[in-house]
């Protein structure tokens, strides 16, 4: 029998996006904004364009109705998102934003007033971002989706990207874990779940899920520093984010993290022992944070840990692997893995 045709769905997305870029890289560009940076890039948050003292930074990500907004979510909170994922991205290398195209598949029964909220809600986060949208096009589908490519720039001494972590580097995050899994646990759930759960605290909670924010600021305050040696943001979660940097670097590098060092909220340790979920679980394969995932020399680190707002999770190893330790002082090796948008069925 004829052996079945493999469809996307069997390579998932970071596989796919790794396809891409491997067939991408056997192509000769002749380009007067392409440099060895140029192509090292492409494999990360965002491309490098060669722009004198700068690189011109470009990042696009598509997001669809189904998959990536909550029946729960308004039109004004997915316009905002559009922004806020590429946003992300520029924040992760250091950038700043300078504008974005937002191109909308829109369904033909759509409302002026949805298409009114949805575009307030992009042009409220280009407000909260200090950027300008700056183009885009429209279209009839039967799903909405929408696509956005942010434009940034950052000075080519200060960009941060997915290699360079050295052994013994600081390993950090920007903020705390898990809040935006635990919001979207409590959407899917039933009232009779979430019973004496404080009404204040739930929408805290879900609040972060329908409305998350970039770390922009933190960004532009690591980059100027200059004492990263490799940074990610955290959308797919901080396994899927860890085994990036690893994979990223030429040398070989490993992770070791600590369970106590994580900085978890006290809601999501609430919303986990109402619903029967590991909190850990939620903080390392759920992803939605949108919280930077940096590498920083240790003596670079203190320095800077007040100032920006710095959790130490860990260090850099040689060991090529994931490596945590448990509350029980127990070392576990760790699969990189995460939220996938392109799922098996």
């Amino acid at each position: 029998m004829p052996s079945k045709k493999q469809s996307i769905s069997d390579f998932g997305e970071k596989e796919l996006i790794k396809r891409l870029l491997k067939r991408s890289q056997n192509i000769s560009f002749q380009s007067p904004f392409f440099d060895e940076l140029t192509f090292k890039s492409l494999s990360d948050d965002a491309a490098l364009l060669d722009f004198g003292e700068n690189y011109l930074v470009a990042t696009t990500d598509l997001l669809t109705q189904t998959t990536h907004f909550p029946r729960e979510m308004s039109y004004q909170q997915m316009g905002k998102k559009i922004v806020t994922v590429n946003v992300s991205d520029l924040a992760a290398m250091g950038a700043t934003a300078l504008g974005i195209v937002v191109a909308m598949a829109l369904p033909s029964n759509l409302s002026i007033t949805d298409f009114d909220d949805l575009m307030d809600g992009i042009l409220q986060a280009c407000e909260q971002y200090n950027m300008a949208l700056i183009g885009g096009d429209t279209n009839e589908s039967e799903e909405l989706t929408l696509s956005g490519t942010g434009i940034g720039i950052v000075p080519k001494n200060e960009v941060m990207m997915k290699s360079g972590a050295q052994e013994g580097d600081v390993v950090a995050v920007t903020g705390p874990l898990g809040l935006a899994a635990a919001g979207f646990k409590l959407l899917l759930a039933d009232d009779g779940e979430i019973e004496g759960l404080n009404p204040n605290s739930k929408d805290k909670i879900i609040k972060n899920s329908l409305e998350p924010e970039a770390r922009l600021e933190q960004g532009l305050k690591l980059a100027k520093s200059r004492a990263v040696t490799s940074a990610t943001d955290i959308t797919d979660g901080l396994l899927s984010e860890m085994g990036e940097l690893i994979d990223s670097n030429k040398s070989s590098i490993g992770i070791i993290f600590h369970e106590e060092l994580l900085p978890i909220p006290s809601e999501v340790h609430v919303v986990s022992g109402l619903l029967n979920e590991d909190p850990l679980e939620m903080v390392l394969t759920y992803g939605e944070d949108f919280e930077l995932l940096v590498t920083i020399d240790d003596v670079r680190f203190n320095e800077l840990k007040e100032e920006i707002g710095l959790y130490k999770i860990g260090s850099i190893t040689t060991s090529g692997q994931i490596h945590m330790v448990n509350k029980e002082g127990k070392t576990k090796i760790l699969i990189p893995r995460g939220y996938e948008h392109l799922k098996k069925m």
